[in-house]
């Protein structure tokens, strides 16, 4: 009877753990089911779009890359010259101050002299050919309207002929390599310039600065 006894719990221990582990059986069975066609088909499609995202974007970059490493090359080619220009620039001014040095009665005096002076005329000339050929513009802008992205205003000159800011004396003349500055020209600008006109009809000013309409007053002293 001790015995029986003693054996009976064992048994019913092992009946409690088989129904203990019974529910659990079919959320294990959830958790390994694969996932439906749906859904498989949606993480795809998303992947799909993330790719072609990314390959988009570096299309892009490439072409960006491209066109930039273009351009610099452009530019390289383009304003190589203008270390050099800007050095004969200083001998094509050199070539003007010394036909600017001699007189005109000295060259018919002298015709050795003349003959120098024609020989350093035609040596500026080959040298403004050579410029153009370069595409090294020079910049006289005598009578135009004083411009501060391509001209250097160094001083004033009072001329009333002359509406203000045009300009009316060059010092020294500027040049550009395509569309680059090499050298602003220095200029000399008229100041004042013409009165403005009276009005047509904006009457007169009396002596205190009050504002006369014609037809306003009437002179009584004749």
């Amino acid at each position: 009877m001790a015995d029986n006894e003693n054996k009976t719990p064992p048994a019913a221990d092992e009946g409690d753990s088989q129904e203990a582990c019974a529910p659990e059986a079919p959320a294990a069975q959830e958790e390994d089911a694969p996932p439906s066609v749906e859904d498989r088909i949606e993480e795809l499609e998303t992947q799909a779009l993330d790719l072609k995202d990314q390959l988009l974007r570096a299309l892009a970059e490439t072409e960006n890359l491209r066109q930039r490493s273009r351009r610099e090359r452009e530019d390289t080619v383009r304003y190589a010259p203008g270390p050099l220009a800007k050095d004969m620039i200083e001998v094509a001014d050199n070539l003007s101050r010394a036909l600017a040095a001699v007189p005109a009665e000295a060259i018919e005096a002298d015709e050795h002299l003349k003959n120098l002076i024609t020989g350093v005329q035609m040596t500026e000339k080959a040298l403004q050919t050579v410029f153009e050929r370069h595409h090294i513009r020079r910049i006289d802008p005598l009578g135009e309207r004083l411009d501060p992205h391509s001209h250097e205003a160094i001083f004033e000159i009072p001329d009333p002929s002359q509406p203000p800011g045009t300009i009316v004396q060059v010092v020294r003349a500027g040049y550009r390599l395509h569309d680059r500055l090499l050298r602003a020209a220095q200029v000399g600008v008229a100041k004042g310039g013409p009165a403005p006109g009276p009005k047509a009809n904006g009457g007169a000013e009396s002596a205190s600065g009050e504002r006369r309409e014609p037809g306003g007053e009437v002179d009584t002293s004749a």
